[in-house]
């Protein structure tokens, strides 16, 4: 028996806490994905660290989010076609566990900057004129 974990806002911990997790009482709170109404007819769960890493950064919530871990599922968990994992019954509040809460969102990772050697359809190309000019942004030549 594996220890599980289910990330999602928190303004769903009183919900959570009063009946575990039921996609059927799916309402004010969006998925972690964004998505506005259940995608699978289950709970999502994470099978470890990168999992719950995963979807803290994938956050859509627009607010933190809180990890609850999974304990006493003894089960085989149903791939949703998206490569994510789910168990498709509700998980009673007896098996949930808060490990951590009040996850603020991540920024965004910054995109890297731009050579202009990027600029040769992503290639990594660099192309020069006959007289080795590179061409490109800031060339004040033209083919």
């Amino acid at each position: 028996m594996n220890r599980l974990f289910h990330v999602t806002s928190i303004s769903n911990r009183a919900s959570i806490d009063a009946y575990g997790l039921d996609w059927r009482l799916m309402n004010s709170a969006s998925g972690i994905a964004g998505s506005t109404r259940p995608e699978v007819d289950g709970v999502f769960v994470c099978t470890g660290e990168y999992d719950i890493d995963f979807f803290v950064r994938l956050n859509n919530t627009s607010g933190p989010v809180d990890v609850w871990a999974i304990d006493g599922i003894d089960e085989e968990l149903i791939e949703s076609g998206t490569g994510f994992f789910y168990i498709p019954h509700e998980i009673p509040r007896e098996a949930l566990t808060l490990v951590s809460q009040d996850i603020p969102p991540r920024p965004p990772d910054p995109a890297p900057q731009a050579s202009a050697s990027d600029y040769a359809y992503g290639t990594g190309l660099t192309i020069t004129f006959d007289d080795d000019t590179p061409a490109g942004p800031g060339s004040s030549r033209r083919p």
